[in-house]
């Protein structure tokens, strides 16, 4: 039987089975296994929404820019940008863990047909 059994032991018997031994740590070890996805613009900024939230998606296709509105319960987020719709079939199965947007300038330049992010906001719901 380990030390640590009897303290806590010692502890029900004296009716406070709640009470800190104080070798607990004060953050887990290990991350969990919520889903956020991490919105991160070009000066730094970052922003996560957990996607249990997400609620809705929408992509809209354009001539010179794709849209996606994602709904969160608490945020709708919009992107904007050059070829999404392989972004949007990702959020649907919820596998971005961070979207980062770049320069709206340098979109062109790349030329090896991933998505490209050029303007994210965040807007709070219900207020």
């Amino acid at each position: 039987m380990s030390q640590g059994f009897k303290l806590r032991f010692d502890q029900m018997r004296e009716g406070d089975p709640t009470a800190s031994t104080g070798g607990e740590p004060e953050a887990f070890a290990t991350p969990g296994h919520a889903r956020n996805v991490c919105l991160a613009w070009p000066d730094g900024r970052r922003f996560f929404l957990n996607y249990a939230y997400l609620v809705a998606g929408e992509f809209q296709p354009g001539e010179e820019t794709n849209l996606i509105r994602l709904e969160f319960t608490s945020h709708t987020v919009t992107l904007r940008g050059h070829r999404l719709h392989e972004l949007f079939a990702a959020l649907l199965d919820h596998r971005p863990r961070v979207i980062a947007s770049g320069e709206a300038r340098y979109a062109a330049l790349d030329e090896g047909g991933a998505a490209t992010v050029v303007q994210m906001t965040v807007e709070r719901t219900g207020e």
